[in-house]
């Protein structure tokens, strides 16, 4: 008897172990101001730049057609990638943060490191952090201001509510572009180093973190790369300058995509790739920056066959590439039509994880895993709600987008602001994207019960604090203007549950 029972604890401990043995690694590849049309393999008629790694990315994994970041800009993008909650929900109720100021991310808010830190994950982030964090004194422990046109803190400045404090184990980057010159190593800023370095610092400090987390065979790692690239300043470096023959924001391209295939290679060279799920993806559509009528002058189409780029409710503002390879689980070469938002990491690596999403988190996040194998998603969430730089809003469910703007409700003309003295014009636009992909047909005024549901159902997501089931949960402010004008404070007040 005594021998049985130690036979079925032994046999229990070792399908613990291999269950343990299958957790796998976890490379998030994320790129800032990266279009869906700037991958050759999402965009085979309309681009020109050479992207050899991503397009060899997608072949050995699977391309979602229909991702979205939750906004068409840099710190909303981010706040939901590691929280699975709308920024909107917070007090960025438009643009992005500059540093010098507390950490958006609550403390107590579980994020994606958190999770997996929780399942004995090592967590690394190495680039671009973007959610704010103090500076402090070293010598007198007091917050340092930000004065003037101060970009990066001093050397030896400490943090003490960065990423390492967000449930990463491992930090070395930077802030945002504004003060990329201040390299940042877990919580002190190391070193001033000029911009152009930046590119290649992450590509190498990634390939290093590979290096050493191969050595340790039983810990799984989660290493978040998001790069300072291909935004502003664009600098590709002196052997990849002038590469394209398109112009400087190409070239940078190409580079990126070449730091792709050196971390993936670092993979493969630890003989980790079978063992590990990579995510391609960006934060936001092409930037203006990138000379955008330049590029289609060479045939180039950043933004692809949609209408729009960084900043607008168009879906070429948030529509982004994503590319999911996880060998012996994902089907090379497939594709996936599911309509998916860059908030559902965090209920998806809950779901690897098979543990339940922690209470009061990620109320805006939808496991995407049975996509992964060719699954329908299940989900209680009735639509994905984009945000626009200037805090427009806008609603997709199915095949329908509503959109809360006059024009693009960022930067691609017509803006609001052009919008602004033509009275005539529909106060809102509803597109059938089954139909028209490239947002060109307004709908609004010929279909209003259509347009009714998708407000009601962009009120109730808002008021209710989430848009998936899940335990009651608030917004951090009391009032969330859903209308807005050009330059108008406020248009119309959507109150939220106390």
């Amino acid at each position: 008897m005594i021998t049985k029972i130690l036979t079925i604890f032994s046999l229990a401990l070792s399908s613990l172990s291999a269950t343990e043995k299958q957790k796998p690694n976890i490379v998030f590849l994320f790129c800032d101001d990266f279009g869906y049309g700037d991958i050759q393999a999402l965009n085979p008629d309309k681009s020109k730049i050479l992207t050899p790694q991503l397009n060899k990315l997608a072949s050995e994994g699977m391309i979602f057609t229909d991702a979205h970041s939750s906004s068409s800009v840099c710190t909303p993008t981010r706040y939901g990638l590691m929280t699975g909650r709308y920024n909107w929900r917070t007090k960025l109720q438009n643009g992005v943060v500059s540093g010098y100021e507390p950490n958006l991310i609550a403390a107590d808010r579980p994020t994606v490191a958190t999770v997996l830190q929780s399942k004995g994950y090592h967590t690394a982030i190495i680039g671009k952090w973007h959610l704010n964090f103090n500076y402090q004194d070293p010598e007198t422990g007091k917050i340092i201001p930000k004065k003037g046109g101060k970009k990066a803190a001093p050397i030896g400045a400490k943090i003490p509510d960065g990423p390492t404090t967000r449930g990463f184990n491992y930090y070395h980057g930077f802030h945002h572009a504004g003060s990329m010159e201040g390299v940042i190593e877990n919580d002190t800023v190391i070193a001033h180093d000029p911009t152009i370095n930046m590119l290649p610092r992450i590509t190498q400090k990634s390939i290093d973190y590979i290096n050493e987390r191969a050595k340790n065979k039983q810990q799984p790692f989660f290493l978040y790369v998001p790069y300072g690239s291909p935004h502003t300043p664009i600098v590709p470096t002196a052997d990849w300058k002038g590469k394209s023959g398109i112009n400087l924001y190409a070239d940078f391209v190409m580079q990126n995509d070449h730091s792709v295939g050196q971390i993936l290679k670092a993979l493969d060279d630890n003989g980790l790739t079978d063992k590990t799920l990579v995510i391609f993806s960006s934060d936001n559509g092409c930037s203006k920056a990138a000379k955008i009528p330049d590029l289609q002058a060479k045939g180039h189409y950043p933004s692809a066959h949609l209408r729009g780029s960084k900043a607008d409710l168009w879906d070429g503002g948030h529509r982004v590439p994503f590319l999911v390879k996880w060998p012996k689980t994902i089907k090379p070469g497939t594709t996936s039509d599911q309509l998916i938002c860059l908030t559902d990491f965090f209920a998806t690596i809950c779901a690897i994880e098979n543990i339940p999403v922690p209470a009061n988190a990620a109320e805006d996040s939808v496991s995407f895993l049975p996509a992964l194998t060719g699954q329908p998603i299940t989900t209680t969430r009735q639509g994905i709600i984009h945000h626009s730089i200037s805090g427009h809003f806008a609603y997709r469910s199915g095949d329908w987008k509503l959109l809360l703007a006059k024009a693009s409700g960022g930067w691609t003309a017509p803006t609001e602001l052009d919008m602004k003295n033509k009275p005539d014009t529909p106060k809102a636009q509803l597109y059938n994207l089954a139909k028209d992909p490239a947002e060109t047909t307004n709908l609004y005024e010929t279909n209003p019960e259509i347009v009714a549901d998708l407000l009601a159902k962009l009120e109730q997501d808002v008021t209710n604090g989430r848009s998936t089931k899940g335990p009651p949960s608030k917004n951090d402010i009391k009032n969330i203007i859903l209308w807005k004008g050009p330059g108008e404070a406020r248009v119309r007040k959507k109150k939220t549950k106390k």
